[in-house]
């Protein structure tokens, strides 16, 4: 399985509807492929315009971390890392971000939510983390 076009759109559709359901608040979101490349990207109406870099960013850290970015910022706390030391600008250590993977576990890409508080955006983004993992 991989993320094409058809599917790409389906998932921004359904992350935007689930943040707006269950939150009321509009969202961006971001999805790129396995090496953190942007494949699609969607902003609801009214969503913060600084929402649109961080949900590209949490797309991002997820794939090139191999991790939810939950898990990078908990890594950065315990092991007392800066994140300057990765010598990436493009990582980011706010939740938000998810590895998408296919049934079998293999990573297909990541996808990244921001306009809600932090928890709130990885909630959504495991949603569409979920989505993706359903044959």
């Amino acid at each position: 399985m991989s993320l094409d076009l058809k599917r790409t759109q389906g998932l921004l559709d359904h992350v935007i509807s689930q943040a707006f359901t269950r939150f009321e608040k509009p969202v961006c979101v971001a999805v790129c492929d396995a090496h953190g490349f942007l494949i699609g990207f969607f902003r609801a109406d009214g969503a913060p315009v600084r929402s649109i870099a961080l949900a590209q960013q949490k797309a991002y850290t997820a794939t090139r971390m191999g991790s939810s970015t939950t898990s990078f910022l908990k890594r950065l706390r315990d092991e007392d890392i800066p994140i300057s030391y990765f010598c990436d600008p493009l990582l980011t250590a706010l939740p938000g971000g998810e590895l998408l993977t296919d049934g079998s576990g293999r990573v297909i890409g990541g996808i990244g939510v921001s306009g809600l508080l932090p928890m709130q955006d990885q909630e959504i983004a495991n949603i569409g983390a979920e989505l993706v993992r359903q044959p």
